[in-house]
C-alpha cells in the first residue's frame, strides 16, 4: 500500500514538472522581440560576418592612431614611396607620410561623414515620410517634393553646391570645419527621399489599424498616436535605411573627394588618398589599393548587415 502511494505521488510530481515545462508561458517566457531578431540576425552568416568587419574597422580607425601614434601630416622626405616596413606597415607616398597613420585618419573622418550625414537623411525621411502616410492633405504635396528631389541628377547637384558654397563656409569656420559641416548637410539633404517612401507605405497600413483606430476614439492627440503607436512600428525600415544610408554617404563622400571637390589634401579621407594616389599607381600602387579596399569593406559590410537586419526584423521569418 505505501509502495502504491508513493508511486502515484511520483507520477503526479512528474505530471505536473511535465506540465510546467512545456506550458506555453514557459516556452515564451524568456522570448523578447530583440532576443528574436539576434537569433534571426545570428543565423544569416554573411550580416553575421560584416558586422565583425565593420565592427574591426570601426574600432581600428579610432584606436589605431593611439597603438601607431605617427602624425598623419608628418612630412618626411627621406623616406618618401617606402614599401611596407616594420615602422612604416603600408609604407610611405610621395612626400613622406605614413600611409597606415593617414589610413587611419581618413578612416575616421569617412565614418563620421557617412554617420552624420545618414542621421540627417533619416530624420528628414522619417519625418517626411510619417507626415504623408498620417496627415491625408500633406500626403501629395510631400510626395511631389520627393519626387521631385529622386528625378534631380545627384552629384551634378552636389558638385554646384559645394562650388557655390565652399569658399563662404571656409570663411566662416575654417578651411577643415566648413568644407565638413558643408559635405554632410549635402549628401543628407540629398538622401532622404527613398527612406521617406518606405516610411510613407508603412504608415498607410499601420494607421488602418485597430489599436490606432481605438487611440483615435478615446480622442488621444494625432502627436501621441505618432510617437506612441505609428514610430514603434516603423522602426525596421527605418533601422535598414540607417545601415544602407551609411554605406551610400562614405561611397557620395569618396566620389567628392576623388573628383577633387571634397576636403583639402591635408585633410586625408579616404576619397581623397585614392585621389592623390591615382596620379602615383605606376610608382607605389599600394597608395590607391588600401583606401579602395577599406571603402570597398566598410560598404559591403554594412550593406551586408542591412541585408540581415531586413530579414531579422521580418516577423514572418522569426516565426511570431
Amino acid at each position: 500500500m505505501w509502495c502504491t502511494v508513493s508511486l502515484t505521488r511520483e507520477y503526479a510530481m512528474t505530471e505536473i514538472r511535465t506540465t510546467e515545462e512545456f506550458s506555453p508561458q514557459a516556452v515564451t517566457k524568456h522570448r523578447s522581440l530583440w532576443g528574436d531578431v539576434w537569433r534571426q540576425f545570428r543565423k544569416h552568416k554573411g550580416a553575421l560576418t560584416g558586422m565583425f568587419v565593420f565592427a574591426f574597422i570601426t574600432l581600428a580607425v579610432f584606436i589605431g592612431p593611439y597603438i601607431h601614434n605617427i602624425d598623419p601630416s608628418a612630412i618626411d622626405f627621406k623616406k618618401r614611396n617606402l614599401s611596407p616596413t616594420l615602422s612604416h606597415p603600408l609604407g610611405t607616398d610621395n612626400i613622406g607620410h605614413d600611409t597606415l597613420a593617414q589610413m587611419l585618419a581618413g578612416g575616421q573622418v569617412s565614418l563620421a561623414v557617412g554617420f552624420l550625414a545618414m542621421l540627417i537623411a533619416l530624420l528628414l525621411g522619417t519625418m517626411i515620410g510619417i507626415l504623408a502616410g498620417f496627415i491625408k492633405s500633406l500626403d501629395g504635396p510631400l510626395m511631389r517634393l520627393t519626387d521631385l528631389f529622386l528625378a534631380l541628377p545627384i552629384l551634378p547637384l552636389l558638385l554646384v553646391i559645394i562650388l557655390l558654397f565652399r569658399d563662404t563656409l571656409r570663411s566662416l569656420y575654417g578651411p577643415e570645419a566648413g568644407i565638413f559641416l558643408l559635405i554632410v548637410f549635402v549628401i543628407g539633404i540629398t538622401s532622404w527621399m527613398h527612406t521617406a517612401r518606405i516610411v510613407r507605405s508603412d504608415v498607410l497600413g499601420i494607421k488602418e489599424r485597430e489599436f490606432v483606430t481605438a487611440a483615435h476614439s478615446i480622442g488621444t492627440r494625432k502627436s501621441r498616436i505618432i510617437f506612441r503607436h505609428i514610430l514603434p512600428n516603423i522602426l525596421s525600415p527605418i533601422m535598414v535605411s540607417a545601415t544602407l544610408g551609411i554605406a551610400n554617404a562614405i561611397i557620395t563622400e569618396s566620389a567628392l573627394s576623388f573628383l577633387g571637390l571634397g576636403f583639402p589634401p591635408d585633410f586625408p579621407t579616404w576619397g581623397r588618398l585614392l585621389y592623390d594616389g591615382a596620379n602615383f599607381i605606376q610608382i607605389t600602387p599600394s597608395r590607391v589599393i588600401w583606401p579602395g579596399l577599406f571603402i570597398a569593406l566598410t560598404v559591403l559590410s554594412v550593406n551586408y548587415i542591412g541585408d540581415g537586419l531586413r530579414d531579422a526584423l521580418d516577423p514572418r521569418l522569426r516565426g511570431r
